[in-house]
């Protein structure tokens, strides 16, 4: 093993889990305690479901029915967005690795969702993989695109999740150089045409000076990146409103401004009449996880559930219009105006349903003009 990550065997056979599970399954088996069960997964806050993927490879062959909220969609609190149905002793030791799979992936696609909806008509990359450990850059570029974000910029995103990844250049190239306009002009002459020229302007000295030099040098300037961090002084909107000004005097009104560094909720509202394209690394990718819980909630056909949790299997049923869900138990008659949220993804261990990261994103995108139309943004920035 070159790198301190747990082997895919290792999650599949349970091993990623917290011990008091390994002592659960030791006392019921001797025991010969094994009741059938259905456990749901709930979060006491909103999001934006992620990661049943994972979850379904995880337990793939596994004796259970799973049924689940599609990915993507916008879940409140309470909400089962993920059932298990089997015998306990089937799933009980994959509980952490279920949790672990849907907290992490919803977290990072919540936070993308916000960004972009924060965004409004501008754009928003994923830039924050390098924020996390690399061998979860694709589950976290696959949240955030999920999520909603324009694009994202680990290289890996091609070959794992078949979407180009989009980029600018670092501070790493023009030193190398030892000379902004040598390096932009390289860049230009090198780099497949097909690449947007975004160049960097904060490396030797102010924005404006460098946006000034970047149009007056290279004869294809598509946009200046500020990757001003907040450690610099000044007055990051002033910065800005320079820029523009110097490029508009200019006539170059179509270059556009892509601003990167410690770019949060906050920034973006801030700055979004002025930035085209914000660069969003550690708020998406180091997002807080979704704090789901998985509760058995029946026991052998009757309803079983610890105190703070509601008993009985559910069903999650939403008018779409308008946004406003419904839960009543699976057996009751569904509501005549609202559609199930929650579907069979597995069954006996079987997969039944695929998930797919495209119609996961098109439906978040599809909400959040709901959401937009409703005039209910405020509600989700809070």
């Amino acid at each position: 093993m070159s790198f301190l990550t747990v082997d895919e065997q290792d999650i599949k056979k349970g091993i990623t889990t917290d011990r008091y599970f390994m002592w659960t399954e030791e006392v019921l088996r001797a025991r010969k305690i094994n009741p059938f069960v259905v456990a749901e997964v709930t979060a006491p806050e909103w999001g934006v479901f992620a990661g049943l993927n994972d979850v379904l490879s995880l337990l793939e062959d596994l004796p259970v029915d799973v049924y689940a909220m599609q990915e993507g969609t916008v879940f409140f609190p309470n909400e089962p967005v993920l059932t298990v149905a089997g015998r306990y002793l089937s799933f009980a030791r994959f509980e952490t690795a279920i949790l672990g799979f849907l907290c992490h992936a919803s977290g990072i696609a919540t936070a993308a969702f916000r960004a972009k909806l924060a965004a409004g008509n501008r754009k928003v990359l994923s830039f924050g993989t390098r924020r996390q450990h690399p061998a979860l850059a694709a589950m976290i570029e696959r949240a955030a695109y999920i999520g909603g974000v324009d694009g994202v910029s680990n290289y890996a995103a091609e070959k794992y999740l078949r979407i180009k990844s989009v980029g600018t250049m670092p501070h790493a190239l023009i030193i190398s150089f030892g000379d902004q306009v040598e390096a932009w002009k390289a860049f230009d002459e090198t780099v497949d045409r097909e690449v947007s020229r975004i160049l960097l302007v904060d490396t030797y000295c102010d924005e404006k000076s460098e946006a000034i030099k970047a149009v007056e040098n290279i004869s294809r300037v598509d946009g200046v990146r500020l990757d001003t961090p907040s450690s610099r002084r000044g007055d990051l909107r002033k910065i800005i409103e320079e820029v523009r000004w110097e490029l508009d005097i200019r006539e170059k009104r179509d270059v556009k401004i892509v601003l990167s560094g410690g770019i949060d909720i906050r920034a973006i509202l801030e700055l979004r009449d002025l930035v085209d394209t914000f660069g969003v690394g550690t708020y998406i990718a180091a997002a807080k996880p979704v704090d789901f819980a998985l509760d058995i909630v029946e026991r052998e056909g009757k309803f079983a559930a610890k105190r703070g949790k509601r008993g009985g299997m559910k069903q999650v049923y939403r008018d779409w219009s308008s946004l406003e869900d419904e839960i009543r138990l699976f057996r009751d008659e569904p509501p005549e105006d609202k559609k199930p949220l929650l579907v069979k993804y597995m069954e006996g261990g079987d997969t039944v349903k695929k998930t797919s990261m495209d119609d996961a994103r098109k439906l978040a995108l599809r909400q959040m003009e709901t959401i937009r139309e409703l005039e209910r943004v405020s509600e989700f920035l809070k």
